[in-house]
């Protein structure tokens, strides 16, 4: 059984879900628990295209990152980060241009585990357990202060992570204290679920989260733009994951309607 694998961390609580070993569940992997699987499969009686909704997601990650990549950046802060698997930001990042440098930041114990391990013979890769609603917490790490160079533009990705952050937190607040500390040329990658795409299906994995230790907080068209606040918005704009510069040798234009997530890049003037 999983649940008695090496690789579970000491401590962990195996009964309460979490939402990145469902992500990690619904792309594939092998790295999450009864609980995690049990409350996948209510997400996806909830919303059945999960699974395309979270392949959708990485794809964006990859474009946004390669798009960075051409626009002349080689640093990246990787916001909930999640549990590793294939394409991740260093593997994409690196492949392009070796000197790449990425920080993933996660707060989860077994995306944290994970990504020590895969990374600890990479000197130009590393993660910080820390929850990314708190900014300083994450700019101020040794991990993050000795690996970017905030003299130099750094990619910012928030990808499928934000609406995990409620109202009460402040979260125009909390983009804007990661951008104010970087540089003009630095860019921001975001996409998260809506309502405005699904909606029944969406209140329906609302409900399902509620359960797990990361509830949803879905966020309109609107909401998400005024995150951008001193961000040129790149085209397309504020679009479904599915029109986001989509690259068609591998398949990434299904019916956009069906995406549940938007998806945007902005670049600090």
């Amino acid at each position: 059984m999983a649940e008695l694998a090496g690789w579970v961390p000491e401590g962990i609580d195996l009964e309460r879900p979490s939402a990145a070993r469902l992500y990690d569940y619904l792309l594939g992997g092998g790295h999450n628990f009864r609980h995690d699987r049990e409350l996948a499969h209510r997400f996806l009686e909830a919303q059945p295209n999960a699974r395309e909704i979270a392949r959708h997601n990485r794809a964006f990650l990859r474009r946004s990152v390669l798009l960075m990549v051409e626009q002349g950046v080689r640093q990246f802060l990787d916001l909930g980060s999640g549990i590793p698997t294939v394409g991740n930001v260093h593997e994409i990042a690196q492949d392009a241009d070796p000197g790449a440098r990425v920080v993933y930041v996660d707060y989860e114990e077994v995306a944290y585990a994970h990504s020590m391990l895969m990374l600890r013979d990479n000197p130009l890769a590393t993660i910080v357990q820390a929850d990314l609603t708190r900014p300083e917490q994450v700019l101020d790490a040794p991990q993050t202060r000795e690996l970017l160079d905030f003299d130099r533009p750094i990619g910012l990705l928030m990808a499928g992570v934000f609406h995990f952050v409620p109202e009460d937190k402040d979260p125009a607040g909390i983009v804007a204290r990661y951008r104010d500390p970087m540089v003009a040329g630095s860019h921001l990658a975001f996409s998260q679920f809506t309502r405005d795409l699904m909606p029944s299906a969406m209140d329906r994995v609302v409900e399902v989260m509620k359960t797990s230790r990361d509830p949803m907080f879905p966020r309109s068209h609107a909401e998400i733009t005024a995150l951008f606040d001193g961000y040129e918005i790149l085209e397309p704009g504020i679009v479904p994951t599915a029109l986001w510069r989509p690259d068609a040798t591998l398949d990434d234009g299904d019916d956009p309607d069906r995406a549940g997530i938007y998806a945007g890049v902005g670049r600090k003037a």
